[in-house]
């Protein structure tokens, strides 16, 4: 009779629930932050979080290794889902994220949640997530050349806000 290995049958190349369990669990802050930049709300983030974390321990056929990735991809992708964000005619004028949902935030933050929805994910996308423009244009089914003028105009809006802090403090003074 042939001898069956034990430790065979207990390693999987694959990704169980309570791995994303425990990677929701340890990376919680890092991946709520993600939900929160990209969503603009604390209760859509919180929404996103906890779907994510529900197709990800659905998830059947992801690799041990991918998982950390395929967590922040779920996150990614339920973003989408619930902004639906789609690239503006010109340069976006007016901020349509709800002002005050994100209360109580580190600057640096509200100034990202600030930016309008499409460049904010672009931004977060490119460069926080490290995509590339096509693999931004892709997830947000438009053409590389909108996610490169959407990234432009957060990064002209960030550098802005700098300018104006700057600016403030100047005037101001100590």
């Amino acid at each position: 009779m042939p001898k069956s290995n034990p430790i065979a049958k207990t390693l999987t190349p694959y990704a169980t629930s309570a791995d994303f369990c425990r990677i929701f669990h340890a990376e919680m802050s890092g991946l709520y932050l993600l939900s929160l930049l990209l969503t603009a709300d604390c209760d859509k983030a919180e929404k996103c979080f906890l779907q994510s974390l529900e197709d990800s321990a659905g998830s059947t056929s992801v690799f041990k290794e991918w998982a950390r990735s395929w967590a922040r991809r779920m996150i990614i992708h339920n973003a989408i889902r619930m902004i639906d964000p789609r690239p503006a005619d010109g340069l976006s004028i007016l901020n349509p994220a709800p002002l005050g949902t994100v209360p109580n935030v580190r600057a640096e933050i509200a100034a990202v949640v600030d930016i309008p929805v499409f460049e904010r994910f672009v931004f977060v996308l490119s460069v926080f997530e490290h995509s590339s423009d096509q693999d931004c244009s892709l997830l947000l089914n438009c053409s590389r050349r909108a996610v490169a003028a959407g990234r432009n105009s957060a990064l002209l809006r960030i550098a802005n806000l700098g300018n104006f802090e700057r600016e403030e403090m100047r005037v101001s003074g100590p």
